[in-house]
């Protein structure tokens, strides 16, 4: 099944000759409409009529996740606030959160992809979604939510957290598609199994997963476990959302792009080039229909190879390679992306602390976990009464963590000079 066989199955040469039509409107709007990007283009000297190919898009300067930062909140909107109905947030490198908005047609647009992608995964009007993933500044649970009502599905809007009560939901409503993270869905299998109930005898028969790098071995467990077919599901909050890309039902060997909505380059991450269709490097988008803040060149940090070879659903879209690197320190956590930097924020704004600490991220059964080692000063350690003080700080770090990334974090606080200079500041050791 295709949901819009019209922008879906178009010949390559028309695909391009849209892009080129829509990426030219999108940089006259942004130049005159965003400061940001007027200064960008005069300064790498570049018009947007020197734009005339999509080839000539190598000219135009990258946007990144630090000028996200830079232009907190509404910097990089290309609309007056008026013109928006809805704001969603995802966390920055540095405190500040990176902001997106989003006019009534980008709704609209947001919603027609995720129609298609969940027609991509065979799902029809006659399905019951249940959507575990995040509501509210998250994109991923109202972004699933619109579309999935576009395509006159049931939705259940059961969002993340208390997994027995996802359970009992899943038993009582019977919903025959889940949207969740991976490490979500296994999660659910583990409690399942530790109070009796077996997933397998759920309804279910579809999983669309996403939000977190998971590989194939992840994929077969998640098949096994639950008996469903599991598909992959891809998007950037930055840039819309999920639904910037989806998996098929046929091949199952890579995510199509939306190529009349964005165009994608693979680029070396050291040096910037561009490098040939088919080669591994980071994706940089850019958006050709985003009204409310679009994004010229921006950079993912996500390492992937795109798929040019023709795929036997008709789709003729370019596919992408499953995310499993980054070219970053980006570290992405039960879903959220967390910065070693945002990290180093909260904590220089806590009184005795050392700015030497130590991130451990692991597993436990299929969650991540975070357990966080920071030195304290002298006069914090040495303090009669010290160990009520440390447990306030330990405190204020676990609630800031929570509060200002939305993780949850195991802390603990030792002596100076506990942690050597020359240790490693972040220690991944989950295995993907």
């Amino acid at each position: 099944m295709i949901y819009n066989e019209e922008f879906e199955t178009m010949p390559r040469e028309v695909i391009k000759a849209l892009q080129a039509k829509r990426l030219q409107q999108v940089l006259e709007r942004v130049y005159h409409t965003v400061g940001f990007y007027k200064k960008s283009f005069d300064a790498a000297k570049v018009k947007p009529d020197d734009i005339k190919s999509i080839a000539d898009i190598k000219k135009l300067p990258f946007t990144t996740r630090k000028n996200l930062g830079d232009n907190y909140p509404f910097g990089l909107f290309a609309v007056p606030m008026n013109s928006v109905v809805r704001l969603h947030a995802s966390s920055g490198t540095s405190g500040r959160s990176a902001v997106f908005g989003y006019t009534k047609r980008d709704i609209e647009t947001w919603s027609d992809l995720i129609a298609r992608s969940l027609v991509a995964a065979g799902i029809t009007k006659n399905d019951v979604i249940h959507n575990a993933f995040g509501y509210g500044l998250f994109t991923g649970g109202l972004g699933l939510h619109y579309g999935a009502e576009k395509i006159d599905a049931s939705v259940i809007p059961m969002s993340g957290g208390d997994a027995k009560r996802q359970l009992m939901i899943l038993q009582d409503f019977g919903p025959t598609v889940i949207c969740s993270t991976p490490s979500h869905a296994l999660h659910l299998a583990e409690v399942g199994k530790s109070i009796g109930i077996d997933v397998k005898t759920l309804k279910l028969r579809v999983g669309i997963f996403g939000a977190e790098p998971w590989n194939n071995a992840i994929r077969d467990e998640i098949e096994k476990v639950f008996g469903i077919t599991a598909l992959d599901l891809f998007g950037l909050s930055e840039v819309i959302g999920p639904g910037m890309a989806m998996e098929c039902l046929e091949g199952r060997n890579g995510m199509h792009i939306y190529e009349d909505h964005f165009v994608v380059e693979t680029i070396n991450p050291q040096t910037g080039e561009v490098l040939p269709e088919g080669e591994e490097g980071e994706l940089v988008f850019t958006t050709l229909t985003k009204e409310a803040n679009p994004l010229i060149r921006y950079r993912s940090g996500d390492i992937s190879r795109l798929i040019t070879e023709p795929c036997r659903c008709g789709r003729t879209h370019v596919k992408m390679e499953r995310v499993l690197k980054r070219s970053d320190d980006m570290l992405i956590i039960r879903g959220v992306n967390v910065f070693p930097s945002q990290i180093e924020a909260i904590l220089v704004d806590i009184e005795g602390l050392e700015p030497n600490y130590q991130v451990v991220v692991d597993k436990v059964g299929a969650l991540d976990t975070l357990d966080l080692q920071v030195e304290v000063n002298d006069k914090i350690f040495s303090d009669s009464g010290s160990i009520k003080e440390l447990q306030k700080i330990e405190q204020r770090i676990v609630k800031d963590m929570r509060d200002y990334l939305g993780i949850s974090a195991r802390v603990k606080l030792v002596q100076p000079n506990t942690l050597k200079k020359s240790d490693a500041k972040i220690i991944d050791k989950r295995r993907i």
